[in-house]
């Protein structure tokens, strides 16, 4: 698959995980600082990464989550959270993922993304 091939899907698969809003609000605070690095992570992270056909949708967001709780990136853990509704995670997947945090990466990490899962879902419930 050539780069712009990559890039494509890439944009594809973003849009389905993240949300055309989300897509769009990136696209367009784009600068010539960053737009080299648009691009990398639209071709590696979605065009080649999401887009394997071995995990699904549901288990590649999981393992996203379980991740991003251990290393501690809240603002793309957030990202994340917000995502499920589009990979089929649930709710509850979430749970049982930053349990595993707790015992692998440590319940500092566990506890802090608790807090931000709490935070997130209850904003999308409330709309």
């Amino acid at each position: 698959m050539s780069a712009d091939q990559r890039h494509e899907t890439g944009m594809a698969v973003r849009r389905e995980v993240l949300g055309e809003a989300h897509v769009a609000r990136a696209e367009a605070n784009k600068t010539p600082f960053d737009a080299d690095f648009q691009r990398f992570i639209t071709e590696t992270a979605w065009g080649s990464l999401w887009s394997r056909p071995h995990f699904t949708r549901r288990e590649r967001s999981l393992v996203t989550i379980a991740l991003l709780a251990g290393l501690g990136r809240e603002e793309e853990l957030a990202l994340h959270f917000r995502a499920i509704r589009n990979t089929g995670a649930s709710e509850e997947d979430v749970r049982e993922v930053l349990l595993h945090v707790a015992v692998y990466a440590g319940v500092p990490a566990a506890n802090s993304a608790i807090r931000l899962a709490k935070k997130v879902f209850a904003e999308e419930k409330e709309g």
